[in-house]
């Protein structure tokens, strides 16, 4: 479903060419629409935090990339790449996780003065590593990680993006996330907050 998803998206507004696919990590709920995308769009690079996954959707995420000639860039923190006049900098994961979420590739994409900053389900020990390692993380907007679960979004965190508006993307959850805890704690630092179970895509 989710793949019918995006290649619907795609096709509808005519999105035939990738300049990167990021996948954050090998959880379902991150890869399972990256196949439909590129069943429609061509792409020259892809990054994920890991080459192999335990998932029908990695599988099926590897085996697009390989149709097209594609292999996986596993970036080391630090790398980047230039997306038009926008930097792409990957920040983290900065040590080895046995947890997937704390595995989550986080990304930050600057371009003039405004900043995004994407963090999978990066959970407090990834989040705080990436902060102990010096990197900036100062950013105008922050995607919530790990879908407003409680394990993610320290006020450490917080405190050193200072974002203006933080995204959360949620649906219907059985978990009843995101956590009242993260809303508090986002609503106390001053950020805008938009979920995509109440304000759509």
């Amino acid at each position: 479903a989710d793949s019918d998803t995006v290649y619907t998206y795609l096709r509808k507004n005519g999105v035939d060419s990738l300049d990167a696919v990021i996948c954050t990590h090998a959880h379902e709920d991150h890869v399972g629409g990256l196949s439909g995308a590129l069943a429609f769009a061509r792409t020259s690079a892809a990054y994920c935090s890991v080459t192999e996954g335990d998932s029908k959707a990695f599988d099926s995420f590897v085996a697009a990339l390989d149709a097209q000639g594609v292999g996986i860039t596993v970036p080391e923190p630090g790398d980047s790449f230039m997306l038009g006049s926008a930097e792409v900098e990957f920040l983290g994961p900065v040590e080895e996780y046995d947890d997937a979420n704390n595995s989550s590739l986080v990304v930050k994409v600057s371009y003039g003065q405004t900043s995004f900053l994407f963090t999978g389900d990066a959970e407090y020990e990834s989040e705080t590593d990436i902060l102990e390692a010096g990197f900036d993380v100062s950013a105008d907007v922050l995607k919530v990680g790990h879908h407003g679960s409680k394990t993610s979004t320290s006020q450490e965190l917080l405190d050193a993006v200072m974002p203006q508006a933080a995204v959360i993307s949620v649906g219907e959850d059985r978990n009843e996330l995101p956590k009242t805890q993260v809303l508090d704690r986002l609503s106390e630092n001053g950020a805008a907050v938009f979920r995509t179970d109440l304000n759509g895509t």
